[in-house]
């Protein structure tokens, strides 16, 4: 009779992730035994036979794991009242996804800064990758930022530091996102007299010159 051989799944986001770590082929194996079983319990028996390993082999890669804080063993009881050694991902899975937010928002930025470089028209210096960080770290949004960007060109003084003007002009007015610079600039017109009322947008209005 033929000897039925179970498939195992290997997620691309485990073995990233195990190989940040320098783990083994023994190692590996045992992590992806455990990331496709549902019950995830620990039988030395069981693990060797499913990978072909014999169980002195089984219990170092283990043991490695545990050191490594990749996975964890925890005593809980079944529903005899038996206790059985369960074994837990999570610090493993709470690094995978640590790993891939941090990737969406490096991501995220990469396309914020092509928008802006492509918008300012040339390269940005590290200082100006510095200074528009630190506007992005503190206070402002990816939006306002952008915003600013769009009035300084029209006004032709595309320069960071009048980008940074404009920014804190709309700070001090309590503007928290271009609606609301809209919306600001919809109130000046209004309180225009008649004879003065003209149609207008963001970027027809320097905020600058205000008194």
């Amino acid at each position: 009779m033929a000897k039925e051989n179970r498939k195992y799944i290997v997620e691309t986001l485990l073995l990233k992730e195990s190989l940040k770590h320098n783990i083994n082929l023994n190692e590996f194996l045992l992590l992806m035994y455990f990331d496709n079983e549902d019950e995830m319990i620990f039988d030395v028996k069981k693990v060797a036979k499913a990978l072909c390993l014999n169980e002195k082999d089984v219990l170092s890669a283990f043991g490695s794991l545990l050191d490594k804080k990749l996975i964890t063993l925890n005593s809980v009881k079944n529903d005899n009242g038996q206790l059985i050694d369960k074994v837990s991902m999570e610090s493993l899975y709470e690094d995978i996804s640590n790993d891939t937010k941090s990737k969406e928002k490096d991501n995220k930025k990469q396309d914020f800064f092509s928008k802006f470089q492509e918008i300012y028209g040339h390269s940005l210096s590290g200082m100006d990758f510095e200074l528009i960080n630190a506007w992005l770290e503190h206070e402002f949004s990816e939006e306002m930022v952008l915003g600013a960007l769009e009035e300084a060109k029209y006004n032709g003084v595309l320069t960071l530091r009048y980008i940074e003007r404009i920014l804190y002009e709309w700070q001090k007015k309590g503007f928290k996102t271009m609606q609301d610079v809209t919306n600001g600039l919809k109130k000046k017109s209004e309180s225009l007299s008649d004879d003065k009322l003209f149609e207008t947008t963001v970027l027809e209005y320097n905020w600058l010159d205000e008194e």
